[in-house]
């Protein structure tokens, strides 16, 4: 006879070790970044959600909050700084990272309430690294 609690307990470190795992919402509108930031950050050890446009994305927030969000500012419809002021305003201080293919955003004082704020690239270490300092504040604070 299989014992019960041997099957349970599997399942319950199974899902330990989901549930220490830190969730990430990545907001962009093109199609291959989102696929390159899942199939990376999920590499990488996070749950990974994604949204094309900033509506999706406070529509999934009103389900499911996640530990970060990172968001593009260049999208058609809401742009990413409207995305993220709704998101301050409604949920509260989850941290965002803001993303960009323009460097000059950065000097934009409405980024300023993000968390960090990013150029986009095809190597992802500085997002990567980002991502860690957020989560270890996280953790510490």
């Amino acid at each position: 006879m299989v014992n019960p609690f041997v099957l349970f307990s599997g399942v319950t470190e199974l899902n330990k070790e989901k549930l220490n795992m830190k969730s990430i919402l990545v907001v962009d509108d093109e199609q291959n970044i989102r696929f390159l930031y899942k199939e990376e950050l999920e590499e990488a050890g996070y749950q990974v959600s994604v949204a094309a446009t900033g509506e999706e994305a406070l529509k999934m927030l009103d389900k499911q909050v996640p530990d970060l969000i990172i968001l593009d500012i260049k999208m058609p419809g809401m742009d990413g700084i409207e995305v993220m002021r709704r998101i301050k305003d409604e949920k509260g201080d989850i941290p965002i990272i803001l993303c960009s293919a323009y460097g000059q955003y950065k000097q934009d004082f409405r980024v300023w309430a993000s968390d960090a704020y990013v150029v986009k690239s095809a190597d992802l270490r500085e997002l990567k690294l980002t991502i860690k300092e957020i989560i270890n504040q996280l953790k510490a604070g």
